[in-house]
């Protein structure tokens, strides 16, 4: 499985993240360029928290009954001419891929944006087989050329400015034109037209499948999907398990919240319904269509009481509204899923071992809650996280010292009494110019930017009584 996007420890990739300039600046332009469009949408639409409401229902049903739905979806895509498979694991999702690669003997292999295809890691995969893997996003093609992964769900190369990019182009590809977004739009264009036309397969993510009739619903600001799912004779779309909705009127309101929180517009540019393959006498489409339904760990979060995160509808609101993301951006997580939907799914898909440090990227604002098109409690599923970390004794050995110490004063009254006396004089003696001698843990990370405050050798109750006694 390929959740992960670095190999270097949680606090150097933040360190990195924090002195990118470039990153920074391009977050804090997008989180407030698409935040504004967003509220501007909610306003226009009118009973925004009632859509939630109704958006969340609609979520929580299709989970509840998510066997029934799973079933009924696969009878219709067998019906329309399509074949199903249900991968228990990443590892049986791309093994599928890859024989059906095999089969038809794939060279060339178009993708269009998924983010299900980043978590199983299928592009590695199929080139370990000398397979050409094409990405035909702009923000996920470019990422590829330099071997870049993603740092936004919807916006994959949010990290860079058009600066970099036509550099990179330059240096990958020999681009010699301008910074200007149409000209380099256009070089990719030209450049990707031999492979749409090339390929063998297209592959595709979902972002919701309609169980009564068998179609994907796939939604794009961008015309690749439509050549990717459509020219080659192959097309594999590869879904999560909770990724689907009951009808086309159950999709209409998701595809209504979907927009506007992740981009803040009406639709996107393409809101695209495959269903199956082309039938006779239909001069467009493959002639073979898969569908990959992947479970990769979401069994066992319906299971638990982290399973609201499964409403997710992967609109990345929860990003742009986030003050920790908007500092470290999608990198600093180490993670195909970043931001508060990162620092909850993450640890659930890829374990604590992996991803422990997450749940604690995050200040527990709550901004996330607030903009979540389904409602999903995103801030106190990050602290059942923590909850559970520390339960398991896998935070820092400094940090169990420091809260059994406390508890153990905290649950004395004279040991507290004494301890803060003491403390109070102690601290007047030492702390100087907003600096302690020594500064280890937390305190070290809290004082890099920040003075202590001054203190007076007077606890908190001398100071109360004494203000009594005037």
């Amino acid at each position: 499985m390929s959740l992960k996007t670095s190999n270097l420890a949680f606090k150097k990739r933040v360190d990195n993240q924090i002195h990118n300039e470039m990153m920074r600046k391009a977050v804090v332009k997008a989180q407030e360029t698409i935040g504004a469009n967003r509220q501007k949408m909610v306003d226009e639409l009118g009973h925004w928290e009632e859509w939630r409401d109704l958006a969340k229902q609609i979520r929580n049903h299709v989970l509840a009954n998510l066997d029934a739905y799973l079933y009924q979806l696969s009878e219709k895509v067998q019906q329309n001419g399509g074949k199903v498979y249900f991968a228990e694991t990443a590892e049986e999702a791309t093994q599928y891929i890859r024989q059906v690669a095999l089969e038809k003997n794939a060279k060339t292999i178009v993708k269009s944006k998924s983010m299900v295809t980043e978590e199983i890691g299928l592009n590695e995969v199929l080139e370990k087989e000398g397979m050409k893997v094409v990405e035909t996003d702009l923000g996920e093609y470019l990422l590829q050329i330099v071997g870049d992964k993603p740092s936004h769900i919807v916006v994959p190369a949010i990290h860079k400015d058009r600066h970099k990019i036509r550099q990179e182009l330059h240096d990958a590809l020999g681009y010699e034109g301008t910074e200007q977004p149409e000209e380099m739009n256009t070089f990719v264009r030209k450049t990707l037209r031999k492979d749409f036309l090339e390929a063998d397969i297209g592959i595709s993510g979902c972002n919701f499948a309609v169980a009564e009739t068998g179609s994907v619903c796939l939604v794009t600001n961008e015309g690749n999907l439509r050549l990717a799912t459509t020219v080659p004779k192959t097309h594999i779309a590869v879904m999560g398990m909770e990724r689907l909705a009951p009808t086309f009127q159950e999709v209409d309101v998701l595809i209504t919240m979907l927009a506007r929180s992740a981009v803040g517009a009406k639709l996107t540019a393409y809101n695209t319904w495959l269903t199956g393959p082309r039938l006779e006498g239909e001069t467009d489409g493959p002639e073979d269509f898969h569908l990959v339904i992947v479970d990769n760990g979401r069994s066992s979060i319906l299971e638990r009481e982290f399973k609201e995160v499964l409403r997710c509808i992967r609109c990345g609101a929860c990003l742009n509204t986030c003050p920790a993301y908007r500092q470290i951006g999608g990198h600093g997580y180490g993670s195909i899923y970043p931001g508060p939907i990162g620092s909850v799914i993450s640890p659930l898909l890829g374990g604590y071992e992996e991803f422990k440090e997450l749940p604690y990227a995050c200040s527990l604002c709550t901004a996330c809650n607030s903009v979540c098109p389904v409602k999903i409690p995103l801030a106190q599923l990050i602290s059942k996280h923590r909850e559970h970390i520390a339960q398991a004794g896998m935070t820092p050995m400094l940090e169990r010292l420091s809260i059994f110490g406390f508890t153990l004063a905290n649950s004395n009254p004279t040991l507290w009494k004494a301890g803060v006396k003491i403390g109070a004089k102690v601290a007047a003696k030492v702390i100087k110019n907003g600096k302690a001698p020594i500064e280890v843990g937390a305190l070290a990370e809290w004082t890099k930017a920040r003075d202590l405050p001054t203190p007076d050798g007077e606890s908190f109750r001398q100071w109360f009584q004494n203000r009594g006694k005037n």
